[in-house]
């Protein structure tokens, strides 16, 4: 049964991450500085956005596993559409956070089916689906960060509009390209003819994965908000923290082609996520004796290897420990946990540094991380042998 093309899937993922990439950077800048919300306002919606995250999420994959998804990511991209029209004409206070709430549920909608539909594909091996797919979605982080800080210095509107048309293209994408056979003519289950029963090891290891996944982006987290405030404290400046998220994309690109070439060698996932979250550990770890900027890219260059690393194996071998049937669910219960894992991040972050110090957050993150891979080690091994594999 002829199934969606990988490249037309890549190229959906990329222009869905091109175009939430000309909206998230500047959330907060925009929101504080020419709408006129206080730092804490702009923090509860953030909460609320990565909220309706992990509520798309959460129903995006429940809905894959009994409807047809071809028409549910039509439904979650119009959605999207809809949301970033609205923005060209009103994005002051308070149409857009509301807007921002919608494309937050949306993108979690839409990431989750982009991945299940990623289930779909038998033709390639799971592992370099789910690597591309992570290695698109950076690309398109690369060229939308890359643009945005000087499209939002003509003009804001010109950012929604830009926004609005990629998701045209990728609305177009799905329309023309996603209608194959294998999607349409796609099995679903109800509760009423069938009960998946899933063995326990296999959900003993992606238990331990969703629930590493939230420690993991509490973590990663500090980077994206307490860092740039520590930085600039010691006189580096803002450019340069922003300077360091576009070496990230990039070497996320580059490791994500090296590690496809070493798939051919070895094929253990697993010790993808043991090195991943071993290398987002050791940043942690360079943080608490980074003084200078040079320091801070190396701690970077470290952290990047780790995601680059753990984040695309997890969802790949989720997929390998769950029948068809309920692949959409788990995949969406991936991004559901790492997405809390964002919501509580910035929260844990700042009570750490007011009742303690930038150090004593580091060592907690390096510490937190390590505790996880001790507790991923324990768990697959203890397990790997008894597990079940689907494709």
């Amino acid at each position: 049964m002829r199934e969606i093309r990988l490249r037309w899937l890549l190229l959906g993922a990329l222009f869905s991450s091109i175009g939430m990439s000309f909206i998230w950077p500047l959330t907060t800048i925009y929101m504080h500085n020419r709408l006129g919300a206080s730092l804490t306002s702009v923090g509860v919606i953030l909460l609320l956005y990565s909220s309706a995250n992990v509520v798309g999420s959460v129903i995006g994959g429940r809905l894959f596993d009994r409807y047809n998804p071809f028409y549910l990511i039509v439904g979650s991209v119009t959605t999207s559409l809809v949301t970033l029209g609205s923005l060209i004409f009103n994005h002051d206070w308070p149409a857009f956070p509301i807007s921002l709430i919608f494309l937050g549920l949306a993108s979690g909608w839409t990431l989750t089916m982009v991945n299940s539909l990623g289930t779909t594909i038998h033709s390639r091996d799971g592992r370099y689906i789910f690597n591309m797919l992570y290695f698109a979605q950076n690309l398109g982080v690369v060229l939308g960060t890359a643009l945005v800080g000087f499209v939002y210095s003509v003009s804001v509107t010109l950012l929604f509009v830009i926004a609005f048309s990629l998701f045209v293209c990728f609305l177009t994408v799905v329309v023309t390209c996603y209608h194959a056979p294998a999607v349409m003519q796609r099995q679903v289950v109800t509760q009423t003819t069938q009960v998946i029963t899933i063995p326990r090891p296999n959900r003993r290891i992606m238990a331990t994965f969703f629930i590493s996944l939230i420690v993991i982006w509490v973590m990663y987290e500090q980077w994206v908000s307490n860092l740039s405030v520590y930085m600039t404290g010691m006189g580096i400046p803002m450019r340069e923290y922003s300077l360091l998220w576009t070496i990230n994309a990039g070497l996320i690109v580059v490791f994500q082609a090296v590690l496809n070439w070493l798939a051919n060698f070895f094929s253990n996932l697993y010790l993808q996520v043991y090195a991943g979250i071993f290398f987002v550990a050791l940043s942690f770890a360079t943080l608490i004796f980074a003084k200078d900027y040079g320091h801070f890219v190396l701690a970077m260059v470290i952290l990047t290897l780790g995601e680059a690393t753990a984040f695309p194996a997890i969802p790949a071998i989720v997929n390998s420990l769950t029948p068809r049937a309920v692949k959409g669910k788990y995949q969406g219960m991936a991004n559901a946990w790492a997405n809390v894992g964002k919501a509580f991040g910035p929260l844990f972050g700042g009570l750490v540094i007011d009742h303690g110090s930038y150090t004593l957050l580091f060592v907690i993150a390096a510490a937190a991380n390590l505790v996880i891979l001790g507790v991923n080690g324990l768990m697959i091994t203890s397990n790997q042998r008894n597990v079940e594999i689907y494709k």
